[in-house]
Order: structure tokens, then C-alpha cells, then sequence
């Protein structure tokens, strides 16, 4: 499989129109690889909101467009944003397992590769905050 222009762009056109404005693509063999391995296109006006993993740390890269990984403490204070592009000095971060974070995309079209370990669970209550 490539990860190309073609891909990207036909998921951008996909996140767009999506009512949550991203959406992933699914870049595991089979249901029985336990991993978590995706593309994620994100618009600007998406709303990632601030959570954690609390079994297992997260790589994020950006391949396309910009977007900034924003941390907080755990009473919900900003405490460190990072500006990601393709490219740059930090095209990628990996969020510490427990870390609060979300992500803001910045410019249209933006697409990332996330990867983290284990079979996806989804979030708790007790891993979304609203942050101060």
C-alpha cells in the first residue's frame, strides 16, 4: 500500500463532509492485529478533545498540512504546545503514556499517521477532561 497524494486527498474530501470534520483509515492487516496504526485527516474545525491513554503512549506524525499537539497538567492547565509540520524541525511527537493532549489542525487538508500499542479501546469518562 502507498501512502500518497491519491489517499490523502480522497480521505481530506472524506473529512470535510464528515458531520466530526476527520476521519481515519484503518492501516492494519486484519481485525487480528491488536495495534492501532491510522491515518487521521483532520479540518480545522475539528474538535479533538483533551484525553489520555492510560495503557499505552502514542506516536503522532504529520504528513500533510500543520497542526499543533497542545499537553495539559492534570488540573487542565496548558502547559506545552507543539507545532507539528512535515518537514520541520518536529514533524512528529510521541504523547507519553497517561499524558493529557489533544490536537488542533491549523490548515485543511491536514493528515497524520497515529500509532499506538494494543487493541483500540474507547475512552472513558475518567479520560476526557474539560480543560480550565
Amino acid at each position: 500500500m502507498k501512502i500518497d497524494d491519491a489517499l490523502m486527498d480522497a480521505l481530506t474530501s472524506r473529512a470535510r463532509t464528515s458531520p466530526r470534520r476527520r476521519i481515519n483509515y484503518d492501516l492494519r492487516d486484519s481485525e487480528q492485529d491488536l495495534s492501532q496504526k491510522m491515518l487521521n485527516a483532520l479540518e480545522p474545525d475539528t474538535v479533538v478533545p483533551v484525553h489520555r491513554h492510560p495503557s499505552a503512549s502514542e506516536v503522532v506524525v504529520v504528513l500533510r498540512g500543520r497542526c499543533i499537539q497542545h499537553f495539559y497538567d492534570d488540573a487542565g492547565r496548558l502547559t506545552e504546545s507543539v507545532e507539528l509540520t512535515p518537514g520541520s524541525d518536529v514533524p512528529a511527537v510521541v504523547v507519553e503514556k497517561g499524558r493529557w493532549h489533544s490536537l488542533e489542525s491549523v490548515e485543511s487538508g491536514t493528515v497524520i499517521l497515529e500509532c499506538k500499542e494494543g487493541p483500540y479501546r474507547p475512552l472513558g469518562d475518567d479520560d476526557i477532561m474539560i480543560p480550565q
